[in-house]
């Protein structure tokens, strides 16, 4: 199989932002009256912010029309700003554990590498964690109309990437369902980072990436 870009997601699969995604969410819950479990909170891995926030209205009991979309967007920026500055301090010691050799190996092997993610925040977490170099492209939820399971941003990726590579010589790292389904309805090759039980569309699951390496992963594909 002819490799020739390699697309990571970002949340969940080179640092875990998911923990302050949850924090600012159950603060907004809270503010609402009710508790937001971790396990409600599975279930906002890779939608987009408002589809994440009427989740998070569901969960609390309260119906579609419960709130104006205006009161929608305001707690949503609410929730944004809390994220915004529990991430501001991070620092490169998050990054998680393998990703910065694993990319090493991918770029020395020749391939390029784009970051995809549904985050309009990517921005900020690369320049705390220092990688943005790391990367020949990179697609934020800034930059896309439809969010995933929708392929739009690991198509946008394979586009910016150049040197016309095809999304059938790209692979896909994603941790949640909705970007597996991404991977899937754009023609990409895709790698699980997390449960197999979770990530069956995948076309093989791991862990993470420390003690894998890219010979290995191009190897399975």
């Amino acid at each position: 199989m002819n490799i020739r870009g390699a697309i990571f997601d970002l949340d969940g699969v080179i640092v875990d932002t998911a923990k302050y995604h949850y924090l600012a969410w159950r603060r907004l819950a809270e503010e609402l009256g009710f508790d937001f479990t971790e396990a409600d909170n599975e279930r906002l891995k890779g939608v987009s912010r408002m589809r994440s926030l009427n989740i998070l209205l569901e969960a609390g009991g309260f119906g579609p029309d419960a709130f104006s979309e205006a009161r929608k967007e305001e707690m949503a920026a609410r929730k944004n700003g809390w994220y915004v500055e529990y991430i501001s301090r991070m620092t490169p010691r998050e990054i998680l554990p393998g990703v910065l050799s694993f990319l090493e190996q991918v770029r020395a092997d020749g391939v390029r590498t784009a970051l995809g993610s549904a985050s309009k925040n990517t921005g900020i977490i690369l320049d705390r964690l220092k990688i943005g170099a790391l990367f020949d492209a990179v697609v934020d939820g800034t930059m896309v109309q439809r969010t995933k399971p929708d392929p739009e941003v690991f198509l946008t990726c394979a586009l910016m990437l150049g040197g016309g590579i095809l999304p059938a010589e790209c692979v896909v790292f994603e941790d949640a369902e909705a970007g597996i389904e991404a991977a899937r309805a754009g023609g990409m090759h895709c790698v699980g980072i997390g449960s197999p039980e979770i990530l069956r569309g995948a076309d093989r699951v791991v862990p993470g990436f420390a003690g894998i390496s890219w010979k290995e992963i191009k190897k399975s594909d």
